[in-house]
């Protein structure tokens, strides 16, 4: 993962460009056409209504924030805020019929990430070890903002909504995918690792529970008394594609690296199976994380 932002999620050139086809990088980011689309109906909408930002967000219980970022096309909308912005802006069908014809832009994806987070959607079973930062898939928004407001070069108000978005976006595959499991090692002193006051931390840890609790998500945190590991060599994410076929992802500074040679893969798959046994079980590490909460 890549300290500009984590997970690939950046929305600025720099050296990674290297990685990557000029003109592939010079398009990004930017919203999708559908997405704007989307926003200028919202918009549209509203303004006939004789509604302020702030009185559609309290009428579909979003955030202010949420409602703008969808109207300026940076935010994809659940079917939640599809349906509560259809019976609020007179419920003409309008933003249903709309909302049919999103497609998931890329914008806030850093071109060398971009391949993986699309097979990241199609996959059977994701594993993740993280080391550094909260995965994003994990991620609150609070945490995010501040993760991806203090990466360097500094970015523009656009762009940060932009890779905020693709943040949050991401996370809508565990949502939509309650068959498929996910695993999740990480470790403790990513948890500590103080971002904001001690509300944000709990939110963090509380969002973490909550993205952890379905049955198909398993995580695991490595103390911070264990001993050395597996996986030392640095973060790992791994993933099966519907054809069967295991993938590996790597990510550095400005950089990622998509692993499919199948030595290097079950050489990472053996480190992250023996990592597992090394860290904390599920129910173990959920009340370490309440201990943690506790302690804020």
């Amino acid at each position: 993962m890549d300290v500009v932002g984590v997970e690939g999620e950046t929305a600025a050139g720099g050296a990674g460009a290297r990685a990557v086809a000029a003109g592939e990088w010079e398009r990004e980011p930017h919203p999708s056409d559908s997405l704007r689309t989307f926003g200028a109906v919202v918009q549209g909408l509203r303004e006939h209504a004789g509604l302020s930002r702030a009185d559609l967000a309290a009428r579909v219980q979003y955030s202010k924030h949420t409602v703008e970022s969808v109207e300026l096309g940076r935010r994809m909308p659940d079917e939640a805020f599809v349906e509560r912005a259809e019976e609020a802006l007179g419920n003409t069908g309008a933003l249903r019929k709309a909302a049919r014809h999103l497609t998931r832009g890329e914008a806030g994806l850093a071109a060398w990430f971009r391949r993986w987070a699309r097979l990241e959607r199609e996959a059977v079973n994701l594993c993740t070890y993280e080391c550094r930062l909260v995965p994003g898939l994990l991620q609150s928004e609070a945490y995010a903002r501040s993760v991806i407001e203090g990466t360097i070069p500094l970015r523009t108000d656009e762009q940060m909504e932009a890779q905020l978005a693709a943040r949050m976006e991401r996370q809508a595959t565990m949502r939509e995918r309650p068959t498929v499991p996910f695993s999740f090692i990480v470790e403790e002193h990513v948890f500590r690792r103080r971002f904001g006051d001690p509300q944000a931390m709990r939110e963090l840890v509380d969002h973490v529970l909550e993205c952890s609790a379905p049955r198909n998500v398993t995580l695991q945190v490595v103390p911070l008394d264990a001993r050395l590991h597996a996986c030392l060599d640095g973060p790992v994410r791994l993933l099966e594609t519907p054809e069967g076929q295991r993938l590996g992802y790597s990510e550095g500074q400005q950089n990622g690296r998509l692993i499919s040679d199948r030595k290097e893969v079950s050489l990472l798959c053996q480190r992250y199976d023996t990592l597992r046994s090394q860290a904390l079980p599920p129910g173990d590490s959920r009340a370490l994380l309440e201990r943690l909460r506790g302690e804020l």
